[in-house]
């Protein structure tokens, strides 16, 4: 039908992986809560989650070293408790369905479905609940949660902003980048409804090098191009996208230099307007809408 090679192979990984995943709930499934086999696995993957799993942040000691409550310091602030949410239902599940497994208490059908989805490798319903969109399994959403922990860790011991921020790893990215909006505002005596954000990607592909806060705006990494590929600039010139490279079906893009500019002023000369998701899964994981310069002639 004309389309790109990765797009098949995008279609048979999706159907492969849909295929497999259906054969491991349908034996996982049939295994029983009583198969010593099945019993095994769970306590592992209990045990090694709640060694891993790190302590709740103190918001009582973040708050006391807020100086300031400028709207990067919220954003921090709130993640950090929508955080201590879920890991306080990761930790209270956890710690239940191992006195489950102890004969201290009852199996309730929670704790049944909870055995169940760490047995399968998949996120249990209970932690999705609070937790944020994400097409990952069990093992991945974990190591996955423990590094979005460790950058919040980071960001609230001082109360700095990164040098770039990891957007990906944030509950809500769009509270971030509104608050890009509402610094440069005040700093312009702007009216928020007259601001829009701007994104400028630069050639830099590691964000460590990112040494410098931009004189305006913000850095930010994590992000991914489906359908596309990005070739970097020369000479300083800012990066363009171009056809897909085949079998790289997610390129990653180098670090983004989002600011805040007025309407009339954002540049949408030889620029794609991009909408940005959390997952591929697209639809209500909507984000914003950023811009990215195409070829050149």
């Amino acid at each position: 039908f004309g389309l790109h090679p990765n797009a098949e192979i995008g279609y048979l990984t999706q159907t492969g992986e849909t295929l497999l995943k259906t054969v491991q709930e349908v034996q996982g499934g049939g295994a029983g809560g009583g198969a010593s086999g099945g019993d095994d696995i769970v306590n592992d993957v209990l045990k090694d989650f709640l060694e891993k799993l790190p302590e709740q942040f103190s918001m009582f000691d973040i708050n006391a070293r807020v100086k300031e409550k400028t709207p990067f310091v919220i954003v921090c602030l709130q993640e950090c408790e929508r955080m201590n949410i879920l890991l306080f239902e990761i930790k209270r599940s956890l710690e239940e369905l191992q006195l489950g497994l102890q004969g201290s208490l009852n199996i309730t059908d929670a704790m049944e479905t909870l055995s169940r989805s760490l047995a399968i490798n998949n996120v249990p319903a209970t932690w999705t609940k609070f937790a944020y969109f994400s097409k990952k399994n069990l093992a991945n959403w974990f190591n996955d949660m423990l590094d979005r922990v460790e950058q919040l860790t980071q960001w609230s011991e001082e109360l700095n902003l990164p040098k770039s921020l990891w957007i990906s790893g944030l509950f809500n990215p769009m509270s971030f980048l509104t608050a890009i909006m509402q610094i440069t505002a005040r700093e312009k005596s702007l009216p928020l409804d007259s601001m829009v954000l701007q994104t400028n990607v630069t050639n830099t592909l590691d964000q460590k090098e990112i040494t410098e806060y931009p004189e305006t705006g913000a850095y930010i990494h994590g992000l991914f191009l489906e359908g596309a590929g990005w070739e970097l600039g020369r000479t300083g010139d800012e990066g363009y996208l171009t056809d897909s490279t085949l079998k790289e079906l997610h390129p990653s893009v180098p670090v983004v230099h989002v600011i805040a500019v007025r309407v009339e002023e954002k540049s949408e000369v030889a620029q794609y307007a991009c909408p940005v998701y959390v997952t591929s899964m697209r639809g209500p994981t909507f984000v914003f809408t950023g811009n990215l310069r195409m070829e050149s002639d």
